[in-house]
Parts: C-alpha cells; sequence; structure tokens
C-alpha cells in the first residue's frame, strides 16, 4: 500500500503540506487553516482502515482531503469507498480539487453538510475516522458507535492535543462495553475503537 502511492497522489500530498505548514506559521485564522494530520497518522490510519471488514467507510472531517488520501490507499487495496463530510465551503473546494487532481473520485464520495444530519441515515459502518470540530466529537461517536458493526474501527484524531475538550468522550469511549479502545501517542494522539 505503501510501497505504491501514485505519483498525482504523492504530488497532492505535498501541495497540501506546503499549504499546511504555510498556515501555521503566517497568521491564517484557525477555522480557514487546513490542520491536516501529520504523515504519520496518515500511515496509521491507513493501516488501521485496510484490516477494517467489508462495510461503509466513513470520514468527519474532509478539510482539504488530506487524510482521506491516505484513507484512500486502504479502500483501493479492499475495492471499497470512503464517504467523507466537510460542511465549510471552502475547504470543499480544496477537497474536489484534491481528489480529482490525485485521481481517486472513482473511490472517495464527499458529502458537502453537516454530518450529523446524515449519520441516522448510515448502517453497517466498518470505519470512521473522524477529525472536525472537537465539540461535536462526544455526539458523532453516540450516532457511529450503535450504526458500526462487528469488528469495526473508529479513530478520533487529537485525543492527547484537545485532551481538555475531548475528555468526557474518551473516558466514555475507554468504559463502553461496546468496543475496546485505547489512545495511541501517535501524531496529536488518536483514540482507536474496535467494535465488540
Amino acid at each position: 500500500m505503501f510501497h505504491n502511492i501514485s505519483e498525482p497522489i504523492l504530488k497532492r500530498m505535498r501541495y497540501l503540506g506546503e499549504i499546511d505548514q504555510k498556515d501555521r506559521i503566517d497568521g491564517t485564522s484557525r477555522m480557514k487553516r487546513l490542520r491536516q494530520i501529520p504523515p504519520e497518522t496518515g500511515k496509521f490510519i491507513a493501516l488501521l482502515a485496510s484490516t477494517a471488514p467489508n462495510g461503509n467507510f466513513i470520514e468527519i472531517g474532509t478539510s482539504a482531503g488530506y487524510s482521506t488520501l491516505w484513507l484512500s490507499l486502504a479502500c483501493a487495496e479492499l475495492n471499497t469507498e470512503i464517504t467523507t463530510f466537510e460542511i465549510l465551503e471552502e475547504k470543499q473546494k480544496l477537497a474536489e480539487e484534491t481528489f480529482k487532481s490525485a485521481g481517486v473520485n472513482n473511490i472517495v464520495k464527499l458529502i458537502k453538510g453537516d454530518a450529523i444530519e446524515h449519520l441516522n441515515n448510515i448502517s453497517n459502518i466498518s470505519f470512521c475516522f473522524l477529525d472536525a470540530e472537537k465539540e461535536i466529537y462526544k455526539e458523532c461517536y453516540d450516532l457511529v458507535i450503535p450504526r458500526m458493526k462487528k469488528g469495526g474501527v473508529l479513530i478520533a484524531d487529537n485525543a492527547i492535543n484537545h485532551i481538555e475538550v475531548l475528555r468526557p468522550m474518551i473516558e466514555k469511549s475507554l468504559s463502553d462495553v461496546r468496543v475496546d479502545s485505547m489512545v495511541v501517542p501517535i501524531g496529536k494522539g488518536e483514540l482507536v475503537c474496535r467494535k465488540l
């Protein structure tokens, strides 16, 4: 999976990495920044996604599509698609450019809007990557876990660097008898849950 990433995907990853780096130092406002995951987190989520059972793959919080590109590698191996949700119009446009230029339109379905409004209509979830505004994590968790199939994986980003905001959701997941879960100290911290 990591040994044969296509040049269009690598090129777009590099481009988005440059924007993200610039955003972090030039005073770009928080909501406009890409705030994307580091490459090691991309590899981590792709690796776990590649082990998920058959079912629906979703991502909550597309931004410009950097993490989606990593997940598309796993989806290509599994011959499945991923549905990704983005609420901000400016980032929707960037994501569309990302998926077109990287050649993954056949794997990625971008939904423009609030994921929370759509999650009730999705079942059989086998993989979910959650990387949106931290205030909605608990609501997303509560919607996704009951709709997740046995062996399905939910990964939530920022479990260490936003621990104060996410503590209630993380503590709930660690004691939730429906899942096995742990926080992995990679990138900004990943909460990993596996549906029992």
